[in-house]
């Protein structure tokens, strides 16, 4: 069975992806998901904020992680290096901000530790009355303008559904020369406790009912972009869920919730009972089952059902 697909610019044996998370926070987590067949990893992020911290682009070998980040800039380039050198599989690292900056230049010490690949994971709550959807749009552009200017490895944009309009923006960070687009990052939303008058963050992991929404825009963008791949995160926990990505166009899926659940080698188990599924609709490759339907999602589909709807 020919699972092999082709992310950013990757030949990769199969679609499925250690997501971004704490899995490859270790040399042994890591190795556990490549043990589990994972055909890449995507460590977890460093963020803008630090490097406000850190003004020295490179920072010193005594870099302490601060009591927010996990890993300081100089530890992620340790781990970066040593999962290089002690795994096959591609490693992308992960930048994650909201405006082009200084922070930007680190994509090129990332590069140099050895990435394959980099993804930008644009995360931006806009509370500013002042501030307009182009201009927002505007600023995950230029983010991806400087990475591009500053490196030669593949990259990855990882985005949210909150944008006015989603396919332009998928448009233009394609003419910006991404090579990927990853939908969607997720959210975390506060809460309040009223007796204890706190606020406080719900950290609750994805489940397939999530998948629906990134359905709907892998069919729209599979459709629209030219040559940038896509990748699905956020609602994969079984192989009928990663088909459905498959049917409506994505290259891989990474998977994070449904690892921290079950362990890493749920990835090998989903990946199987897929290759199940395709022997018994006679498919012989992911291809195949990448053309088999055309479901994209119009407005017309919106207004039949509500019309249609029956409380009876």
């Amino acid at each position: 069975m020919d699972l092999s697909t082709e992310y950013v610019s990757l030949k990769l044996p199969h679609p499925f992806i250690a997501g971004a998370g704490p899995l490859a926070d270790t040399l042994d987590g890591a190795k556990r998901l490549e043990d589990a067949g994972a055909a890449a990893i995507v460590m977890r992020s460093l963020f803008e904020e630090q490097f406000e911290i850190n003004v020295n682009p490179i920072p010193s070998s005594s870099e302490p992680p601060s009591e927010t980040f996990v890993m300081g800039t100089n530890q992620y380039l340790e781990q970066l290096r040593k999962i290089k050198e002690s795994l096959s599989i591609p490693i992308f690292a992960s930048l994650n901000g909201h405006a082009p900056g200084g922070w930007l230049d680190h994509a090129g010490l990332i590069e140099q530790t050895g990435a394959d690949a980099l993804e930008l994971n644009v995360y931006q709550v806009t509370p500013n009355v002042g501030e307009s959807a182009a201009s927002i749009e505007q600023n995950v552009i230029e983010m991806v303008r400087e990475i591009k200017k500053a490196v030669k490895i593949p990259l990855a944009v990882k985005l949210s559904p909150f944008y006015t309009s989603l396919a332009n923006l998928a448009n233009n960070i394609e003419k910006a020369g991404a090579n990927g687009i990853v939908l969607f990052n997720r959210f975390f939303d506060v809460d309040i406790d009223v007796e204890k008058g706190e606020i406080y963050t719900h950290r609750q992991l994805s489940d397939s009912k999530e998948l629906l929404l990134r359905l709907r825009w892998l069919a729209i963008l599979s459709d629209s972009l030219d040559s940038t791949t896509l990748a699905v995160t956020g609602g994969v926990h079984s192989a009928m869920d990663a088909i459905k990505t498959i049917i409506c166009g994505a290259s891989a899926i990474q998977m994070v919730s449904a690892l921290l659940k079950h362990g890493a080698e749920h990835l090998s188990m989903v990946q199987q009972e897929m290759i199940r599924w395709m022997q018994d609709k006679g498919y012989e490759s992911l291809e195949q089952v990448r053309s088999s339907m055309n479901i994209i999602q119009t407005r017309a589909d919106y207004v039949q059902l509500l019309q249609t709807w029956d409380w009876a």
